[in-house]
């Protein structure tokens, strides 16, 4: 398709404005491209970077290294291998582990954002071979000050948890209070972690470099002449606007997850409740397949437990959903299914877990774990300072909560087995006192025991009783921190058609892209690490073609 005529001329043109987005625009400007412009579909910038714990998974990173932490390529790929034997594209494994210490390198050296190794944080499957266990491999972005920001500070997307997180996510995930004087120059310079001190560390970078955006600009259409994408077209409120790229397109967009129709095509199980923005539906998908993208890893997701908010509401009036960490982790609570049964060690990593839910019955032709619900009791509400799901101890419940003085009338309430709750919760208690999760080994390693309650020695960080009335549960949804099927790409993340040769301008990353390390979910940060490698080689390989 020809176009007359451009409204908008840049040498590469970058869709979305999440992580992995942003480091695309600061790698293009940084390796040579002169003219780099951001669009934008919503009026906000982070996407669901700016909602999450903005950690990077990224193995043998600078800040490992400086700690004396030990690694090796050979563990990394025994690690990565074990997971997902034979299903890994060699040059694309070999771009993120030797791209990402790249990225983390020049983030530190020519922006304003910095990390932290999460000291004694294992990967997600801390007993597969080459695994670390001790920790380095994760990384946490420091408190970023929001003042340095301006005006532009508003136009960060909140965390699902309401205001700004003043504390990074290795602080919150050790149920710490910092200092008051910490805390009240944090106030005062609006100094936030976790991803919002991602976003914002890398908003500021590309205010720097003078990077344009352009807000509410929905991309809707690639413009290819022979095998070369030459620039694309938007929806505005004003009307349609088409923008060259001499140099390329980088697809940052995210995941499908809101597209009813792409989810009932691709995903291998039922989704039911998203937390990430409502913008993700699928949009950079769509471009790429009608440019002749080959595509991967489309069955599968970054699968997260879920609730709904109860009446709370996204932009565009979309429900919004909650995640669901230390709630099911911290000792006292278990996680049932409709016939009142545990199916799963609640206290493993949530993508992990997401898979048990898409659990099939032939004989009933039905998902069995699904509804499923989270199960507590009063101890486990008092104990902790934490809001469970935004509620606070002594605050009343919202209306996502089903209470009861008994479990067989919480049963009745959630309209799950009576007989099976009453049988598992003693079955339960009965294996804490043992100090053994016979059926599901929850507790059995670092993982489950780094996330429970540091009070109480392993595995009863994790493991504790349920006795003490009233009752309280929650219906879950079966969620995803986003879909991860896209686009296919090579090691630079270009786009490849189905001869896997590169349509040249063309570039993808994040969850739009087919994930890197497959359904593989290497640890804390493992969607962000590969996210902001994939930009950073993106925006890097862009800016070196010839216009």
């Amino acid at each position: 398709m020809s176009v007359s005529s451009w409204d908008v001329e840049a040498d590469v043109v970058v869709l979305g404005s999440g992580g992995g987005a942003l480091m695309a625009a600061i790698a293009a400007r940084d390796f040579g491209a002169e003219q780099v412009v951001v669009v934008e579909k919503s009026n906000m910038v982070g996407g669901t970077t700016a909602m999450s714990g903005g950690m990077l998974w990224i193995p043998n990173n600078q800040y490992q290294q400086d700690e004396g932490i030990d690694d090796s390529w050979d563990e990394v790929v025994t690690y990565l291998d074990s997971l997902a034997p034979d299903q890994l594209d060699p040059e694309v494994l070999e771009g993120f582990l030797m791209g990402g210490p790249e990225m983390v390198r020049h983030l530190t050296d020519r922006t304003p954002v910095r990390f932290r190794t999460m000291t004694g944080f294992p990967d997600y499957q801390p007993d597969a071979p080459g695994a670390k266990v001790q920790g380095g491999r994760t990384l946490d972005s420091v408190v970023f000050p929001f003042s340095e920001l301006g005006n532009w500070a508003t136009r960060v997307v909140p965390p699902k948890s309401g205001p700004p997180l003043l504390t990074t996510y290795y602080e919150n995930a050790h149920f710490g209070k910092l200092d008051a004087d910490i805390m009240d120059e944090r106030k005062r310079t609006d100094s936030r972690g976790q991803g919002q001190a991602l976003i914002g560390g890398l908003l500021k970078a590309v205010l720097d470099r003078d990077i344009e955006f352009y807000f509410e600009h929905r991309a809707m259409k690639l413009h290819k002449e022979g095998n070369r994408i030459v620039g694309v077209s938007v929806e505005t409120p004003d009307g349609e606007r088409n923008f060259q790229a001499r140099r390329g397109v980088v697809i940052a967009t995210g995941g499908f997850e809101w597209n009813k129709d792409l989810v009932q095509t691709f995903l291998r199980g039922p989704m039911t409740g998203p937390v990430s923005v409502p913008e993700n539906e699928g949009d950079g998908l769509i471009m790429a397949i009608e440019a002749g993208a080959k595509l991967g890893n489309m069955s599968n997701a970054f699968w997260m437990t879920s609730t709904l908010e109860g009446k709370q509401q996204h932009r565009d009036a979309k429900p919004n959903y909650l995640l669901c960490q230390n709630e099911r982790v911290a000792p006292g609570s278990i996680l049932v299914n409709r016939l009142g049964r545990r199916f799963v060690n609640e206290a493993t990593n949530y993508n992990i877990l997401g898979l048990a839910l898409h659990d099939f019955d032939p004989n009933t032709h039905d998902y069995p774990n699904q509804p499923y619900y989270l199960i507590f009791d009063q101890r486990f509400r008092e104990r902790y300072p934490y809001p469970i799901f935004g509620n606070s101890p002594g605050e009343p419940l919202s209306e996502m909560f089903y209470e009861a003085e008994s479990l067989e009338a919480l049963a009745d309430l959630l309209e799950v087995d009576s007989d099976g709750l009453v049988a598992t919760v003693a079955r339960f208690n009965d294996l804490v006192e043992s100090g053994h999760d016979d059926d599901f080994q929850r507790g059995d390693n670092a993982f489950d025991n780094y996330w429970g309650d540091k009070g109480f020695e392993p595995p009863y960080c994790t493991l504790g009783c349920l006795d003490q009335p009233p009752y309280f549960g929650v219906k879950m949804e079966a969620g995803v921190l986003g879909t991860n099927g896209g686009p296919k790409t090579n090691g630079h993340g270009q786009v490849v058609d189905w001869q896997n040769q590169p349509i040249q301008g063309l570039y993808c990353t994040g969850n739009a892209m087919a994930a890197p390390l497959g359904m593989v979910y290497g640890g804390g940060g493992g969607t962000l690490g590969p996210a902001l490698t994939f930009g950073y080689l993106s925006g890097k390989h862009a800016a070196s073609e010839t216009v």
